[in-house]
């Protein structure tokens, strides 16, 4: 199997965090698939060649290797890292197994991030001839007066077409959007930049909540290629930092299967496997946030008293209004119904139970006021797409120590599930 080609497109004010934890996540996918830890099927089609030698160091239970990398070819050019610089590390091996990783801007040389660690990057002209298996956007600071570099999405739309898949971490979405790819299409970002996502690029279906989207809606044919005037295949958006790491782990899972996407997580100390359609942030918190004065208390207590009968009367009464003005007040602040906060505290809260803990299911329907098992599974397959056992083994199978390559359990990303 060739190792596929990995190319972050960072513009200059990078995030640094959005493109390192998906970095780190192919990087254990590598050292996984290196220590034999995996079957390696997948779906993907592998491209790319990258060659590279480099001594080894050992971390823990981890063997890092530390040479920097020439991003066009993958060989190494000198025999330690230059301090205070990312650079994208090989394993030691006469090939990369899994992927090969490019970060590249326009202009290429040393890039100042955001946080002001700078990053060794390639210049983008030069991937031209270059194979590319999956193209990674990265976030950069947005504010309403923010410009997008218009090279970067020049560059975006012209290469975008010859990857099989187009990622982009948190507020990255914006030049995915700027170049057009993201017409027609549900994608997310940070939860924080969704509405001027929205407002800036009115033809996105932007969908605040999940951590990660894949939309394949115009995804090419069965067996072609990508051109230019064509669109990528699919197209995966993520929340902020951690959900980049979610992304990439999801993007390895169709890759090179569940053994190795839940290796590379136990290796990351990722033990929890988040479903894509996962929100972004607590109910409880985003209910807290949008509302102050009575509501704030009364959302505490909502969540206290998940058992008992959260009825708009009820809740009413608590808050000291008539149930009509309470409703509509309610909406005004909050920016939904009370019964759908009640059922996003009551879902929450059951998730967590079902992570935290081996209670039978009737047992946390009864204590997150589902009242039945049957409805606990129903609000279950609603929002995650699986039933409240599977929902618990996500969590769980990543905190098992199985023997190395066999993973407890199975999982589905056809649908945008990830890890």
């Amino acid at each position: 199997m060739s190792a596929r080609h990995i190319v972050f497109a960072v513009a200059p004010d990078l995030v640094l965090l959005d493109a390192c934890g998906p970095l780190e996540a192919f990087w254990r996918a590598e050292l996984t698939m290196a220590a034999g830890g995996g079957s390696g099927h997948g779906s993907g089609v592998g491209a790319g060649t990258g060659t590279g030698t480099g001594y080894v160091t050992n971390h823990g239970n981890d063997r890092v290797a530390s040479p920097s990398r020439s991003a066009a070819t993958g060989n190494h050019t000198s025999t330690g890292p230059s301090p205070g610089v990312l650079s994208t590390p090989s394993p030691s091996l006469a090939h990369p197994v899994a992927y090969r990783t490019t970060i590249a801007s326009i202009d290429g040389g040393v890039l100042q991030t955001f946080t002001g660690l700078p990053v060794v990057t390639q210049r983008l002209d030069s991937l031209e001839t270059e194979p590319i298996d999956t193209l990674i956007v990265p976030g950069v600071p947005i504010d309403p007066h923010c410009t997008l570099q218009p090279e970067l999405v020049a560059w975006i739309r012209s290469n975008a077409p010859r990857a099989r898949r187009v990622c982009s971490v948190c507020t990255g979405a914006f030049y995915l959007a700027a170049a057009g790819l993201l017409d027609g299409r549900r994608a997310t970002t940070h939860w924080r930049e969704a509405a001027q996502l929205a407002r800036r690029f009115p033809n996105v279906q932007v969908d605040a909540d999940p951590i990660f989207i894949r939309d394949a809606s115009h995804d090419p044919s069965p067996g072609a290629t990508g051109s230019a005037g064509r669109h990528p295949g699919a197209v995966w958006t993520s929340a902020g930092v951690t959900a980049g790491i979610d992304l990439a782990l999801a993007l390895i899972e169709e890759d090179l299967g569940h053994a190795v996407a839940m290796q590379a997580a136990r290796r990351l100390v990722v033990f929890m496997k988040r479903p894509g359609g996962q929100s972004q942030f607590s109910a409880a918190l985003a209910a807290q946030a949008s509302a102050g004065g009575p509501f704030e208390a009364l959302h505490s207590w909502m969540a206290a008293h998940l058992r008992e009968d959260l009825t708009v009367e009820r809740l009413a009464e608590r808050a000291r209004m008539t149930p009509r003005t309470f409703a509509r007040r309610y909406v005004d602040e909050v920016g939904r119904t009370p019964a759908k906060t009640v059922s996003a505290l009551r879902l929450e809260a059951a998730s967590r139970a079902l992570a935290e803990s081996r209670r039978p299911l009737k047992r946390i329907a009864l204590d997150c006021g589902f009242g039945s098992e049957q409805n606990l599974r129903r609000a279950f397959v609603r929002r995650f797409g699986v039933l409240p056992l599977e929902y618990r083994e996500r969590f769980t199978s990543a905190m098992t120590s199985p023997a190395r390559g066999v993973i407890a359990g199975s999982d589905n990303t056809a649908a945008g599930r990830g890890i």
